[in-house]
C-alpha cells in the first residue's frame, strides 16, 4: 500500500477505510493533531487538543462520522497539555493512556503552565508567545479512567488496534496506536515532522529504539502529534536529527563542556530550518543526563529560559 498525500490543512482528513486523522497547522508549541479509528457502530479517538474550544471544534467537526459511529473510547497518548486537556468533553468514552502517562498528568496540571505565563522577563514572554492563544483558564484537568504498562490490545467495533507504549522518551510515557489492517500508526509526539522534536524525559537512545521498532512495523502512514502526516522517510528525519544532537552533544561533553556551553556551541547545520530550534537546549541536556546520570537535573524555568535565548528573546 502506497501512502497517498495528505494535505496539511486544518481539519478532518480520511487516510483509509478506518482510520482518519484531525490536523492542526502549523504544528509548532501545543497545535497538535489528534486521530479517530473507526469500527462497526463505534469510534476510537487518539487525544483530545490543547483547551476545550479546540476540541470542541474537532469533535464537531468529527461529528458526520461519529453520529453514526460515536467515540467511546480514547486514548492520551501522553502527558502533555495539547494531547488530553479536552478530556473533559469526552464524558461518554472511556479514556486509555499508559500509567506512566497518568502519573506524570498528575505532574503537568493546567496551572502548572499559568505559572510560566507570569514568569518576568524573556522567560515569560517566550511563554505567552507559545501558550497565549489557548485558553488554558478553562480546563478542568480529567485523568484516564484506564491504565496499562508496556502494550495493550483493543477491539474497536470490529478493528483491531494495538497500544504500545515506547518511552520514556519525548515523556515518560509515550504511546503509539497502531491500526495493523490499514498499516496506519497514531505516533503522538515520538514524531515532530517540520519541527524540532523535544526530549522532556530522554534518554534519546531510547526515542531512537522507539523509531526504530515504528520502522519494524508493517506501516505505511504516521500520524505525528505535530506536523504533516508522513512515511517511513519522516519517521528516519526524526531518527536523524535524533541521532545528530546525540553525537554533536557527546562529542562537546568529552570536552568537558558544559550542557548550556554546548548548546550554543552546536551548529545545526541541515537542522537549522525546522521550527523551534531552541528545543536544542532540552535535547542537549537530555544527553548529557544519559552520559552521566548523577548531573544535577535543570528546572523548568531554567530549560525555558536557554530555549528563549537560543530563540533571540530578550528581557
Amino acid at each position: 500500500m502506497t501512502t497517498r498525500h495528505i494535505p496539511y490543512t486544518k481539519g478532518l482528513h480520511t487516510l483509509n477505510d478506518t482510520c482518519h486523522t484531525w490536523l492542526v497547522p502549523d504544528g509548532t508549541w501545543g497545535w497538535s493533531n489528534a486521530g479517530l479509528i473507526t469500527g462497526d457502530g463505534e469510534s476510537l479517538l487518539v487525544d483530545t487538543l490543547f483547551d476545550v474550544p479546540l476540541t470542541r471544534e474537532m469533535l464537531e467537526g468529527l461529528a458526520g462520522i461519529t453520529d453514526a459511529a460515536p467515540i467511546r473510547t480514547a486514548v492520551n497518548t501522553h502527558a502533555n497539555g495539547d494531547h488530553w486537556f479536552g478530556n473533559e468533553l469526552l464524558a461518554d468514552a472511556e479514556i486509555i493512556a499508559s500509567a506512566a502517562t497518568v502519573e506524570e498528568m498528575i505532574q503537568n496540571s493546567p496551572l502548572r503552565l499559568q505559572g510560566l505565563l507570569e514568569q518576568p522577563g524573556a522567560v515569560g514572554k517566550f511563554a505567552r508567545h507559545i501558550f497565549e492563544p489557548f485558553e488554558l483558564t478553562g480546563v478542568t484537568a480529567t485523568l484516564p479512567t484506564r491504565t496499562f504498562e508496556r502494550a495493550l490490545e483493543l477491539t474497536v467495533g470490529g478493528t483491531h488496534v494495538s497500544l504500545h507504549n515506547l518511552g520514556p522518551a519525548h515523556t515518560t510515557g509515550d504511546t503509539v496506536v497502531h491500526v495493523p489492517h490499514a498499516r496506519t500508526i497514531y505516533a503522538g509526539d515520538l514524531l515532530f515532522i517540520g519541527g524540532t522534536p523535544i526530549t522532556w524525559a530522554g534518554p534519546v537512545s531510547n526515542w531512537i529504539k522507539a523509531c526504530e521498532f515504528m520502522l519494524s512495523l508493517d506501516v505505511d502512514t504516521f500520524v505525528p502529534g505535530h506536523g504533516p502526516v508522513t512515511d517511513q522517510a519522516g519517521v528516519r528525519g526524526v531518527i536523524d536529527y535524533l541521532q545528530f544532537v546525540a553525537s554533536e552533544a557527546t562529542d562537546r561533553h568529552s570536552l568537558g563542556m558544559s550542557a548550556e556551553e554546548a548548546m550554543r556551541d552546536i551548529k545545526l547545520g541541515r537542522f537549522a530550518d525546522l521550527d523551534e530550534r531552541g528545543r536544542l537546549a532540552q535535547n542537549v541536556l537530555a544527553v548529557y543526563y544519559e552520559l552521566d546520570p548523577d548531573l544535577e537535573h535543570v528546572d523548568a524555568l531554567e530549560v525555558f529560559r536557554r530555549m528563549a535565548d537560543l530563540e533571540g528573546w530578550t528581557d
